[in-house]
């Protein structure tokens, strides 16, 4: 490949927001809200897991993971699109928008590996629970996480290096509000067969097992708790399950829509709806989802601010579960 012709577009330009020609500054205080209200859910989460001795589990330790790509997440793509709204102009250049490709693909398949592992560790806390100490220690869970990193990492390398060989030598306007696999090729200027056929075997390994992995898990745990006879026992084996599952379900329904639209009927406003809900809300909506629906965060919440709480001495029935 000319290496000429890869360099002859040097920044892009996002269309994004280009139709909203009034009301960007409340788009920058909106934006800027979200961004604040991430960091500081996630690092609350984080800090809470850290400090807090009753949430040094196997689940709080995949949760710890979770919090830290979702601030990631919002790294990536949120300050580029508030600097770009202060200066008024939806640039990115080309290294930039290689960069923050790079990072974006490897939150993207960090996280669904993420959550098939949170997955597996409640199906070994439901239905195996005398083994679960064995099965998710912290042998295991340290492998398992750096594990979820490692498969991100090369799964986007090998899109961004794929990427970087394509050819952009004419039109610089990405139909997006940040640098994706997909919106990059609509605009190359070189056959992009193989980098098709890269994000077709990425969708099947990257997102449609891990679902379905997810999927099975909740199926058995679905099966043990039917097998339970009180309706406490009931209700306290799903309430560890919700959180996870109301993310899972936003993440990979957000996922599909992203990725899996139809070009028929292509619209640049849902596009950028979207790419907004998938990228910029869940992240900032996890937190909070795992914090209104777990009774252990709110108890260290309110432990951290100082309302103590009578402790509760009796074992628990199973290992990490609420």
């Amino acid at each position: 490949m000319d290496g000429a012709n890869q360099t002859q577009v040097t920044e892009f330009v996002f269309l994004g927001f280009s139709r909203v020609l009034q009301g960007q500054a409340f788009l920058f205080l909106a934006f800027l809200a979200i961004y604040l209200i991430t960091l500081l859910g996630n690092c609350l989460i984080l800090t809470l897991i850290v400090l807090d001795p009753q949430l040094h589990s196997p689940m709080y330790f995949f949760l710890g993971h979770l919090s830290i790509l979702d601030m990631c997440y919002s790294s990536i793509t949120l300050p580029k699109i508030l600097i770009n709204f202060v200066h008024q102009q939806e640039t990115i250049s080309y290294r930039e928008c290689m960069a923050q490709m790079f990072f974006l693909m490897t939150c993207a398949g960090t996280e669904c590996a993420l959550l098939t592992v949170m997955a597996f560790d409640r199906y070994a806390a439901i239905c195996k629970p005398l083994h679960y100490t064995l099965i998710m220690s912290k042998k295991v869970c340290v492998p398992l996480a750096t594990a979820c990193w490692l498969w991100g990492i090369l799964d986007s390398a090998m899109h961004t290096s794929l990427a970087t060989d394509v050819s952009f030598c004419g039109d610089n306007q990405i139909h997006h509000i940040f640098c994706d696999v997909p919106p990059l090729l609509k605009i190359a200027c070189s056959d992009t067969y193989i980098n098709e056929m890269a994000l077709h075997a990425a969708s099947v390994f990257v997102g449609l097992i891990p679902f379905l992995l997810i999927l099975i898990s909740y199926l058995y745990i679905l099966l043990a708790i039917l097998r339970v006879h009180s309706n406490t026992g009931r209700h306290k084996a799903f309430s560890t399950c919700a959180a996870h599952l109301v993310v899972v379900i936003m993440y990979f329904g957000m996922g599909f829509l992203n990725y899996n639209r139809p070009s028929a009927g292509y619209s640049l406003e849902v596009d950028t709806l979207v790419s907004t809900l998938y990228c910029i809300l869940t992240p900032m909506l996890n937190p909070l989802i795992y914090s209104l629906r777990n009774q252990d965060v709110k108890g260290a919440l309110r432990r951290a601010l100082g309302h103590h709480e009578k402790d509760d001495t009796s074992p628990r029935a199973q290992p990490g579960v609420d």
